[in-house]
């Protein structure tokens, strides 16, 4: 968004080719609605710039308009509006990752949440955010879980908190439905793996804070650190090498997946 809360030009750009395809291809808003499988309002706020389209419209919208690349061009461009430029940086390997490592000690994992908590995540941020841009950022986040069920598959770690699972953000019922989609998330994709690090733990190795790992097809190793100043990419190798050992402890100082799943599913029994 523009500092005048308008939607920015790349954003009406994108608007604007969309209209224009969807014409030269004599299609109403009704139609090209209905052969995307989405609402025809929904086609109308991406055409009116009121909404970022998502990657799947602009690839979808780019062959059944027949667009010859020009919309999917356009996916680099509406990822630049829903994300940080550090971040951005991180999605875009994190997409085509072969193993993705997390140790969270506030939050579930971005790539497991649903959008009633992630929602409810970015309704409490300070400073306060507008209800359009809680809309822009629960939308970025949900478009990177994809990267759970795409070929080939990478292989997903993640240690949290016991905490975590306890905190009622959005209030009881959002976080028993956040509980149930970890333990349905866990169950059905044998690639992804959840181990709760137990509160009576007196001490262990994620004491400084949360972090992220992930691995690329070409063997290099990233690292991702957030916190109150600012989100940090981490690259150097020796750097990241530490991280690596760091949430090797971690794994080893967690509950074990089985003893994980069975807690999770104790927690949000009652709820």
């Amino acid at each position: 968004m523009g500092s005048s809360g308008e939607p920015s030009s790349a954003r009406r750009h994108v608007g604007e080719l969309v209209k224009k395809f969807r014409a030269q291809a004599d299609l109403t808003q009704k139609d090209l609605a209905d052969r995307l499988l989405m609402s025809e309002s929904l086609v109308g706020a991406y055409e009116r710039a009121e909404r970022i389209p998502t990657t799947a419209f602009l690839v979808d919208a780019d062959a059944v308009l027949g667009a010859q690349g020009v919309l999917r061009s356009c996916v680099e461009l509406m990822e630049e509006e829903k994300y940080s430029p550090k971040f951005l940086n991180w999605k875009r390997t994190e997409s085509d990752a072969t193993s993705i490592s997390a140790y969270e000690c506030m939050l579930i994992p971005g790539l497991l949440q649903t959008s009633a908590y992630a929602r409810a995540v970015y309704d409490t941020r300070v400073p306060v955010c507008e209800a359009d841009e809680i809309e822009r950022l629960v939308q970025g986040r949900l478009e990177r879980q994809d990267v759970l069920d795409r070929r080939p598959k990478a292989i997903v770690s993640y240690v949290v908190e016991e905490s975590v699972f306890q905190r009622p953000i959005g209030g009881d019922q959002v976080l028993k439905q956040q509980l149930l989609h970890v333990l349905e998330s866990v169950r059905t994709r044998n690639h992804v793996t959840m181990q709760v690090m137990p509160t009576q733990r007196s001490a262990h190795a994620g004491l400084m804070g949360s972090l992220k790992l992930l691995s690329t097809r070409e063997g290099r190793n990233l690292g991702y650190a957030e916190g109150q100043g600012g989100d940090t990419l981490i690259s150097k190798p020796e750097e990241v090498n530490q991280l690596i050992n760091l949430f090797g402890a971690l794994r080893a100082q967690a509950l074990t997946p089985w003893d994980s799943v069975e807690l999770i599913e104790r927690m949000a029994a009652k709820l």
